[in-house]
């Protein structure tokens, strides 16, 4: 039997190895012509490094220019709070790795294609469903060529939190609400300044500053819908709080030239209430956007994958027609560890980012040191580095 999967995102490049590696026919549909995008998380958690392990991929990744972080930490207006610690977490990995996406993903889709039965088509969009007597039989897409479609015995929509199958497909994700959306930029970075990537928080602004050596990608927190307010107050609104929360840019805000040299990321986080139509799937952020809290997205979107290829590589592989209660059985293994992220997410953007947005955010009141409480050193441990219902690699390898 064949597969098509519409994105290829953590999500999509994954299942499509998995299933190659487990002798399916499957086709991984790239709208870009590379992966190559700033905005992409950059988090590698110790549950998806345990799946890299699993697929001895991992000696592979830890060459890849990275950098690990042992403990997640919260700068403030009072001093350092730390907030978790990674050490001595089971598992043989007790850290997370900050690696650009896009070296993740080219990882991911090389190791797919030394198998002869995956197919990677780049610039290939996908905009429509093939549908026959009620059952999705593969997409249609377009490329620089012209239209063209596959037909598939399981199409497989991972195009992300605007996911275009997943509306032909008629399914409608329930908003859950985020405060904030993101201004995405870039500044060089010196020799001397901080080598952590790291949480900023002061009454009235947040920013995330992350490491990719030779320059910080930098993630300011905006209230929900506020870019054009922030624009129309001119770009010296968006360079001095970069210049008050992290001083060490203060001589490099000024090559932020305007907001043509932003971008800005709307953040959802909603969920599907049905992930699952006759002969069609949504995994990853199609079923679920997550919020950037913990940034855990990539490896939620990863253990789908694993989920899923564990469930149907192998009657895939056989040629076993899908039935919709087995693509069922997925979405319940895997709603349980969506909808327990997604509440921790929202206590922490109703308790942190709405205050500190709202200038309602004391860091006085914090303790120094989280981790010196036994509960939140072992409930925060687990559930950033390994999260709910981790998943291993079972599909067969062909």
């Amino acid at each position: 039997m064949t597969c098509v999967i519409a994105g290829g995102g953590p999500a999509g490049a994954v299942l499509a190895l998995l299933l190659a590696r487990a002798g399916v026919e499957v086709t991984l549909l790239e709208k870009h012509a590379d992966f190559l995008r700033d905005f992409r998380g950059d988090t590698i958690h110790p549950s998806t490094l345990r799946v890299l392990d699993e697929l001895g991929l991992v000696e592979e990744f830890l060459k890849l220019p990275h950098r690990k972080t042992h403990e997640l930490r919260l700068a403030t207006d009072v001093g350092d709070i730390r907030l978790a610690s990674l050490r001595d977490l089971p598992g043989g990995y007790d850290y997370i790795a900050f690696v650009p996406q896009w070296d993740f993903l080219k990882l991911v889709t090389t190791a797919a294609s030394a198998y002869p039965n995956f197919r990677l088509l780049m610039n290939a969009e996908a905009h429509d469903l093939i549908r026959e007597d009620g059952v999705v039989r593969g997409v249609r897409y377009r490329d620089p060529s012209g239209e063209h479609e596959i037909r598939a015995d399981l199409t497989v929509a991972a195009d992300g939190r605007h996911s275009t199958l997943r509306a032909g497909a008629g399914l409608v994700p329930q908003d859950l609400g985020a405060p904030m959306d993101v201004v995405w930029f870039r500044l060089p970075r010196h020799d001397d300044d901080p080598g952590d990537t790291f949480l900023r928080i002061s009454s009235g602004h947040m920013m995330v500053a992350i490491n990719r050596e030779t320059y910080w990608q930098l993630a300011y927190l905006i209230p929900k819908g506020g870019f054009g307010r922030l624009t129309e107050q001119g770009i010296d609104a968006l360079r001095q709080p970069v210049a008050t929360l992290l001083p060490f840019l203060r001589d490099r805000v000024g090559e932020i030239d305007g907001f043509d040299d932003v971008s800005v990321l709307t953040v959802a986080l909603n969920r599907l209430r049905r992930w699952h139509r006759p002969g069609f799937l949504c995994i990853g952020d199609a079923a679920h956007a997550m919020s950037p809290v913990f940034g855990v997205g990539i490896n939620l979107a990863v253990q789908d994958a694993v989920a899923a290829a564990n469930l149907l590589a192998a009657p895939l592989a056989a040629g076993v027609p899908i039935p919709e209660s087995t693509l069922h059985r997925l979405q319940r293994r895997r709603m349980l560890p969506t909808r327990i992220t997604q509440a921790a997410q929202r206590l922490v953007q109703n308790r942190v980012i709405t205050p500190a947005l709202g200038r309602g955010f004391n860091a006085s009141r914090m303790p120094r040191d989280v981790t010196k409480i036994p509960l939140f050193n072992r409930l925060p441990r687990r559930f950033i580095g390994l999260g709910v219902l981790p998943e291993h690699v079972k599909s067969p390898e062909a």
